[in-house]
């Protein structure tokens, strides 16, 4: 019944009724021409990607009225719409808007099994159906519009101040759209540079980001796209072969998989497909090596210059799905006749993984990552999505790029500074377009990280078009509160469920830094524990109170003691406020701790942090962008 659901509310949406800067068209400047339709809303959201579909829906919660503009007939971008239906990372972080999908995910497929088909991920479904559940998603906010198959042209400006954008469809129509607050989710930023945001693109140097990893002189590099595909069994015996494209050259996916000729290749042509496979005999094509993957940069390229190039990336795929077909042997394979809108039966967009990337309030680097306690900006604690996925740059397209070793990282938080561009009000940034560097935007391009900073960046917008204020201006604690509001992670402590009586107090102490987590870089999910079971020593704790109250700074009554009850809350009375044992007594059922009150009781690491948060409250005092305390 639910896939019947589904279905319709796919149909229903499809058959109803970006690019930035200098596009324009080969006979007509679109920008002089007056718009047909003039519309106002509070939150505009430039494009209907993984994150701008986030932010869309989480402003609308959260009462201001919006609107997405997309230019395809579908939600999602990289999820959907770019047919790359496997997710990367987050899988043990489940939260907010990520947790909501795959959720639905579960329940149409039948369960977390189900869907754990391909090795590339936990989580793989077909395009179409997360497609109509994104719709659904949408079509559920009253105070959601959503209008697609418009492009973006331009954004509307009053002095250094966004204030909305022009759109045009295919038949040359324009719309325009004012907002208090816009969002770029743009592919490839491109809202951002027609507000004369500033930006980078590509590989920036050492000197620049003072990242050890990073190359010793920048280069205009990005990396490599891919126009993925989606494969499906027709049977024993179907002959789905294509056309043998022009350009056709097996050697090109020489040992792209192992062969007669190729004996040492990494992967069999069984263990290449199943990579991607998906539910109901399908197979997603996104392979890295020697495969499908494409470089160009067509970044700063209009809109007439990307479609051409794009029909490049096509014509590549193409080439792979027939050297599957002919020299591997897989005839029966052929593209999906029930998956996209289009002629060729290939995604409607390709996987961009990197675009301009916005100058910030804040920067996040890979020093960030592998130092957050220690570093001078306490970014970690303005973190407002999280994600656990290794650098992973696909440049092996390229092979000008010099090679660069990757440092192996824990797990993060990605700062809210990070979504607010440092020259331009009116403007918050989603997707990909994010103040990160080259190198982090190698783990915080993957679809469930980007849900979750679109899911932010909508909490951001409704505020500030509610307040009437810049993000800028937007209190940080503010933002988090919302989105813990909405069991979303701000600190990707994964022992610490949503679910848990804890959560909440846990991440907010953990947001302050008087607790800190423990980072591990595990394979491709990398880690961060907070231990909640595990004991506590008085001298911990103090050196975690000396980042935030000016009075333990010359404390050295603290041992090696595990720390007791009595202790805790001597030391809560001395940092702020008298609390009583009495008291304490009178309250230890909130807590759900499942241990007896005593005086006495040594405490573990979720108590205290509970303890803390209840009492001392200390994440109830402000800081700034960087983290620093006011």
């Amino acid at each position: 019944m639910l896939k019947l659901v589904y279905s319709f509310l796919l149909a229903a949406v499809l058959f109803s009724s970006s690019n930035a800067g200098d596009i324009k068209s080969s006979k007509t400047d679109l920008r002089n021409l007056s718009p047909d339709e003039t519309l106002k809303y509070d939150v505009l959201v430039i494009g209907g990607g993984a994150g701008g579909t986030a932010a869309g829906i989480q402003s609308a919660r959260s009462g201001a009225k919006s609107i997405i503009v997309e230019q395809t007939d579908w939600l999602g971008g990289m999820l959907t719409a770019a047919g790359v239906s496997a997710t990367d990372g987050d899988h043990r972080l489940p939260s907010g808007i990520w947790q909501e999908f795959r959720d639905a995910l579960y329940k149409y497929y039948g369960g977390p099994e189900a869907v754990h088909t391909g090795w590339v991920s936990y989580t793989l479904f077909e395009p179409h159906i997360a497609d109509s559940i994104l719709k659904a998603m949408a079509q559920k906010e009253k105070n959601l519009k959503v209008i697609y198959n418009y492009r973006f042209l331009n954004v509307l400006k009053q002095g250094n101040k966004v204030t909305g954008a022009v759109f045009v469809n295919k038949g040359g129509k324009k719309i325009e759209v004012s907002a208090k607050v816009v969002i770029d989710a743009t592919e490839l930023g491109d809202a951002l540079k027609d507000a004369g945001a500033g930006y980078d693109v590509g590989m920036e140097s050492k000197a620049f980001t003072g990242e050890d990893c990073a190359l010793d002189t920048a280069y205009g590099i990005i990396q490599d796209i891919t126009y993925a595909a989606i494969l499906k069994d027709y049977g024993a015996g179907a002959d789905m072969t294509v056309p043998k494209p022009a350009s056709y050259d097996s050697t090109i996916f020489n040992c792209a998989c192992k062969t007669a000729s190729c004996p040492d290749a990494e992967s069999t042509s069984r263990e290449m497909l199943d990579y991607g496979r998906l539910p109901n005999n399908k197979y997603m094509i996104n392979w890295w090596y020697r495969g499908n993957d494409y470089y160009v940069n067509a970044i700063e390229m209009n809109y007439e210059q990307r479609e051409e190039v794009y029909k490049k990336a096509k014509e590549k795929t193409m080439c792979f799905i027939y050297y599957i077909q002919h020299s591997l042997g897989y005839k029966n394979l052929g593209l999906a006749d029930d998956e996209f809108t289009t002629d060729d039966k290939l995604p409607l967009i390709p996987y961009n993984r990197e675009g301009r990337r916005v100058k910030g309030l804040v920067r996040f680097t890979v020093n960030d990552i592998l130092q957050p306690y220690t570093r001078q900006q306490k970014l970690f604690r303005t973190s407002i999505s999280v994600g656990d996925y290794p650098i992973d740059q696909h440049i092996s397209e390229n092979y000008k790029v010099p090679q660069r070793d990757f440092p192996f990282i824990p797990s993060f938080g990605i700062p809210l500074g990070c979504l607010i561009p440092a020259n331009i009000n009116g403007l918050i940034i989603a997707e990909k377009g994010i103040s990160v560097s080259n190198i982090v935007n190698g783990a915080t391009r993957l679809q469930p990280c980007v849900l979750l900073t679109g899911q932010a960046a909508g909490i951001l917008a409704a505020l500030c078009a509610d307040r009437n204020i810049e993000p800028a201006e937007a209190d940080v604690r503010e933002i988090q509160k919302k989105l813990l509001d909405c069991n979303a992670y701000l600190l990707p402590f994964i022992d610490v469920e949503p679910n848990d009586p804890n959560f909440k107090a846990i991440q907010r102490v953990g947001a302050t830094g008087i607790m800190q987590g423990f980072g591990v870089s595990y394979s491709w999910a990398n880690q961060t524990w907070f231990y909640p079971s595990r004991d506590i020593s008085q001298y911990e704790i103090i050196q975690g109170l000396k980042t935030n109250y000016k009075v333990f700074e010359k404390y050295n009554e603290a041992t090696g003691d595990n720390l007791d009850l009595a202790t805790l809350v001597k030391y809560i009375s001395i940092a702020w406020k008298t609390v009583v044992l009495a008291q304490v007594k009178q309250d230890w059922d909130k807590f759900h701790f499942n241990k007896t009150f005593s005086e006495n009781l040594l405490l573990d690491r979720r108590m205290t942090a509970a303890i803390i948060d209840y009492y001392l409250q200390p994440f109830e005092r402000n800081i700034d962008i960087t983290g620093r305390l006011k």
